[in-house]
């Protein structure tokens, strides 16, 4: 399952164009140099996530697929689930999970993809848990 590509969801962080000069517009194109400090801000944001989780939920990313999403409407952690037991896994550790996302974004979401027979993904704002 496919989960949101990073640069994509830069790249549809732009303000609405209306209002602003055309000094003030972002690029209508990323460089070779944006995509690499891109790819940079991505891999250092993922690392500080992913030590502010505990022990236990840390070896639970490492079975699974997660990535951390920014756009216009929000931050979310991503996490695919291939399996029922790691989507059960995943769900009973939503507040450890919540915790950690937290604290880069108190209101990013978690969106916890199950395995394609199980149905739609699962989302949760992270302050609806309680933490």
């Amino acid at each position: 399952m496919e989960i949101e590509s990073f640069p994509k969801a830069i790249a549809s962080i732009a303000m609405p164009h209306s209002s602003l000069l055309p000094d003030d517009l972002s690029p209508s194109d990323f460089s070779a140099e944006d995509q690499e400090l891109s790819r940079q801000l991505e891999a250092a944001v993922r690392r500080y996530f992913y030590e502010a989780c505990d022990g236990v939920t840390q070896a639970l990313l490492l079975n699974c697929e997660w990535r951390l999403v920014s756009d216009a409407e929000a931050c979310r952690l991503c996490v695919v689930a291939e399996d029922p037991t790691t989507y059960g896994r995943v769900l009973n550790n939503l507040t450890p999970l919540g915790h950690a996302v937290s604290q880069f974004v108190p209101t990013a979401v978690i969106r916890i993809y199950p395995p394609e027979a199980m149905g739609v993904p699962f989302e949760i704002r992270a302050d609806e848990l309680s933490i």
